[in-house]
């Protein structure tokens, strides 16, 4: 997958995700591609678990999927960047991601820890191991008042 991303740490929803997600949009707007669902892909830098870990030490990698014919992201970036500081941390990358588990989770992200163990109970069954970040795909606006409708794509990349 190539596309516009940054990386951060932070709360989801707090200033750093944000003005990241602000800056993705914003040079993606300059490219002239298509809105696309923002995804995002998580970590902690902890022994804990991720639900342990306070959310403001939460680190995630934002990404913008781009369409092949995706015109020049540095020259687009510096248009951006008067009006929107943090563009200056977009960056085009591309990764492959394999094999999968994943599920359509339906309301709240704070109901999300039912989900991922449901995907972890199905990887155990199957005799499956994570192998890579935990990725999420946002199909509705984070920003939606009923959560209740909010979808999202959770996937586990698994060997």
């Amino acid at each position: 997958m190539t596309g516009l991303a940054v990386t951060g740490c932070g709360e989801p929803g707090g200033a750093a995700y944000v003005a990241s997600v602000g800056a993705l949009y914003a040079v993606m707007g300059a490219v002239g591609a298509p809105r696309v669902p923002l995804e995002g892909r998580w970590w902690v830098e902890d022994e804990r678990s991720p639900f342990e870990v306070p959310r403001d030490e939460w680190w995630w990698h934002l990404f913008l999927r781009l369409p092949d014919d995706a015109g020049a992201i540095d020259t687009a970036v510096e248009q951006v960047r008067p009006e929107v500081p943090a563009a200056a941390r977009v960056q085009r990358v591309t990764f492959t991601e394999g094999r999968c588990v994943q599920m359509l989770h339906r309301g709240p992200y704070a109901d999300e820890p039912a989900s991922l163990a449901e995907m972890d109970a199905l990887m155990h069954a199957e005799g499956l191991e994570a192998n890579g970040l935990h990725h999420e795909i946002y199909l509705t606006d984070p920003n939606v008042r009923d959560q209740a409708k909010a979808r999202t794509i959770l996937r586990q990349p698994v060997r």
